[in-house]
This record gives C-alpha cells, structure tokens and sequence, in this order.
C-alpha cells in the first residue's frame, strides 16, 4: 500500500476532539480514514464517539461553534466552526433495520454502548469500515478492511448489504474511483438485490453516477462492476454494447462495450483531464461512454475494402437520442443532454472532412456542438482513438490536432460562432419587417460561416448586395 502522509487534523477539529475525548470515545471513521490509508490526503473528517449520550456531546461541541441537530434522530451533530467556517460531523454509534422497500426504508436508532467492531458492521464495505483513534493512530479494522485496501478489492461487511440497493452503485463509483475490483461474493450478493434498482430515489442514483463520472481514475472498474452485479440490465443503452461486434482489422480490442471501457479509460489519462472543472468532467465522460450507443442498431456485415467486414455506419447519429435516453434514466443534469448529445453524433467530424480542415468547416462545426466546444470534441475523439489498445493511429491523431490547431487559430475552441447580423440591420437598410426577415438572416448566418463576412461593416455590405440595395 501507498505510504501514508502524516494524519495532521486543522486546530479547531483538534480542539473539538480533546473536548469531546472528555465525554466519550471519538474515532475517525468513514471515507478519511480509507483515503489516508491509500496515500492519500483526507479531505472530510467524520468523527464517531462511543460511549456518550446526544445531549453530553452536544454540550461539549457548541462551544465551538453554531450546531445542527436536525439529525438527531440519527444521533448526528454538524458543527460550524466559530474559527474556520468548515463543517464537521460528529455522531454516535447506531443500529440499523429494515422496515420497508428502498434506500430509505430503515430503522435507526443510535447506541451509545455499541462496540467499535458492532458500530462498523453497518457500514457497505470493509475498505469503509476502517476507524482510526485521532489521539494513538491506532487502526480499528475489525472486518479485514486494510487487507482489502491493499488488494484492491471491494467486499461487503455483512450481510446487511443486501439491505440498501444504493450500495450497488456505491462499489460502482468507489471502484472506478480508486480502481478497485468486486469481490466475487459481493458481486453474488448484488445479484439477489437486482430487481430492487426501482426502489432508488432518482437523485440518489445521479449522486453515484456524477462521482463516477467526475471522480474515478479507472472509470472501467465501474462498469465492471455493474456488469459481475447484474445490475448492467438496468442501463439498457450500456447493456446492449456487450456482443455488439467490431471489425477485428480496426477495434483488435474486442466488442463495444470492452471498447467503451478502454475509451473511458484513455480519457481520464489524457494530459488535459486534471485539470477539468466538474462541468467539464461530465460532459465528457458520458459523451465518452455513449459515444458508441448508436452501433447496437447499425452494425452489420457488409463488403469494404474488398472484404467482408463488420460496419457500424450512421452510428453517430443514432447514438445522440440513446445518449439522452440513458442521461434521462439516471437522473442527470438537464444541462447536459445538449453539450453529449452534440459529441455523441459529431464524434467522428474528423473522418469523415478532408485531410485539412477549412475555415468553413471548423465555423460549421462549432455551431453544431453548441454548447459543447471542439476542445472538448477533440478530447472524446482522442479517448475514442486511444481505446482500441494494441492498435496505435498517429494519423488519426494528427488529424485531431489539425482540427483543434484550426479551431484555435479561429479562437473557435471554446466557443461557438454568434450572427453579427441582425433584424435591425435590416431595418436601418430600409427593409420593413415581416415574414421574410428570417429567411434573409438565415442566409445572412450561413453566409458568415462560409466567411463572406465577419463583423457589422461587411456583414450590412453583404445584405446590400444580397438584397440588391445601393
């Protein structure tokens, strides 16, 4: 395993930790202690203290700061602190039963008295139920959590898994996340619980899906996961690339879906990818992985260079519905169904121009992924060339870094081309308005895309030789 920095904790937490040592027995649980563990730097803090009631650790925390009590049912306190403005939460140990169908549909009661191996027992995996005693460093890892951090590997605590659908798509994220695979018997556990996927409140699903998408490292393992769980049938879009063949001669990698993966794969490789907002990690990674859904629908055997070979033509177009169809299912942003869809249909722009790219047609293309850009094109088509491993294409890529330097050149990379002629233009030429402006500024438009024009002083030069005005 990574080496482990050093467990420094910010002066107010400490403070709160010393004053609630006091009252109960406080453990780093959770999400920060697994990160330290794999090398990484902890960026949340949860606490969990034993041995004390709700109302005591709530009287040792409000000293430091304005306190939320609304999950007090559930024994948690967030605390706002007076010094740093960060949050923190601190919560009691608790016990948790079925009552009803879904995610939400538990009974929960907080226990102080639990001990620490009966506390992490609730949790979904043993990579998560690790504690850590904030004073001694002492590991509490009763449910073999750090040999499965060092084998990668996602397994479940108990069998209290099957409990909560939502921990299915839980694995989904953490294995793409931090490259982890699915522990068979945790995959034969998803299984069984397949049929529950209904049972999820929508956001709940988004939540899993967005940090796959903006956070994993080998976003492939999340796949894989969904696929050894059963739960692959539920995306039925991803689910149909499994079998859909490719021609060996130019995907040697194997079907769609195993394309898709390495696709996904190449994407968070490239050298841009670190530094990509959120927005743009969305837009890219589900433009990535349904970048293909069209082929399901197209493929078939036909002749081409002289051989019988696997074709998947107009795939593109019939991607770009599928692609909304899929981002609908799982609850995602509306504000992406636009910027995907337009990646989805334009992502082979490059071979089907010419070798160089006019003036003309970077213009055109540009307006045609609004509000996606050709930046963003060139990254799904720089994931999509790099996902046919052991097949290299210089060529390909030389074409790609024609079609961005183009767009660059233009100052057409992140942007899209906007009329400079409008209907006042119209009117200032002595042209009353009516039915047929908009078909004036329409070829107005066009006319700027091809470059007859690019600003107002040529642009009122051309309508007056358009419409034949001294």
């Amino acid at each position: 395993m990574t080496a482990r920095p050093e467990l420094h904790f910010p002066a107010d937490l400490r403070a709160m930790l010393d004053a609630v040592r006091r009252v109960g027995r406080p453990r780093l649980v959770g999400g920060g202690v697994r990160d330290w563990l794999l090398g990484l730097t902890p960026k949340d803090f949860d606490v969990e203290v034993g041995g004390v009631d709700f109302e005591t650790l709530h009287r040792a925390l409000a000293r430091f700061g304005a306190t939320d009590v609304v999950g007090r049912s559930f024994g948690v306190i967030k605390v706002r602190s007076r010094e740093t403005g960060e949050d923190y939460d601190f919560s009691l140990p608790r016990r948790e039963s079925k009552t009803g169908a879904g995610h939400r549909g538990f009974a929960i009661a907080p226990d102080p008295a639990l001990s620490d191996a009966e506390a992490a027992a609730r949790r979904d995996f043993t990579v998560n139920a690790i504690a850590c005693d904030p004073f001694t460093r002492e590991i509490i890892d009763p449910h073999g959590g750090q040999r499965d951090l060092e084998a990668r590997v996602l397994r479940h605590t108990s069998a209290a898994f099957t409990e909560d659908p939502l921990r299915v798509l839980r694995g989904m994220q953490l294995a793409g996340r931090f490259d982890f695979t699915l522990a068979p018997e945790t995959a034969a556990l998803g299984r069984t619980i397949a049929d529950t996927f209904s049972e999820l409140p929508l956001e709940r699903v988004w939540g899993e899906w967005e940090k796959w998408a903006t956070k994993s490292v080998a976003p492939s393992r999340g796949l894989t996961v969904l696929e050894e769980s059963g739960w692959l049938r539920h995306f039925p879009e991803l689910a149909a690339l499994r079998g859909t063949p490719q021609e060996p001669a130019w995907h040697p990698e194997g079907d769609v879906f195993t394309h898709t993966q390495h696709c996904l794969d190449a994407l968070v490789a490239l050298p841009t990818w670190p530094d990509a907002n959120l927005g743009r990690r969305r837009r890219l990674m589900f433009a990535v992985l349904a970048h293909d859904f069209g082929k399901p629908s197209t493929t078939r055997r036909e002749e081409k260079q002289g051989a019988l070979r696997w074709t998947s033509t107009g795939h593109e177009a019939a991607g770009g519905p599928l692609a909304q169809t899929l981002l609908w299912r799982i609850g995602a942003l509306r504000e992406l169904a636009a910027p995907v869809t337009a990646l989805v249909v334009n992502h082979l722009a490059h071979h089907h121009g010419q070798a160089t790219f006019s003036d003309a047609s970077v213009r055109r293309l540009a307006r045609r992924l609004a509000p996606a850009t050709i930046t963003e094109l060139a990254a799904v088509m720089r994931a999509d060339c790099n996902g046919r491993p052991p097949l290299a294409s210089p060529e390909t890529h030389l074409r790609i870094n024609a079609l961005d330097t183009k767009a660059r050149a233009l100052e057409f990379a992140n942007l899209a081309p906007k009329p400079v002629v409008f209907g006042r233009h119209l009117i200032a030429l002595g042209i009353a308005p009516g039915p047929d402006f908009k078909c004036v500024l329409d070829a107005a438009f066009e006319a700027q895309l091809d470059g007859a024009f690019a600003d107002e002083t040529t642009g009122t030069a051309w309508l007056r030789q358009h419409l034949r005005i001294n």
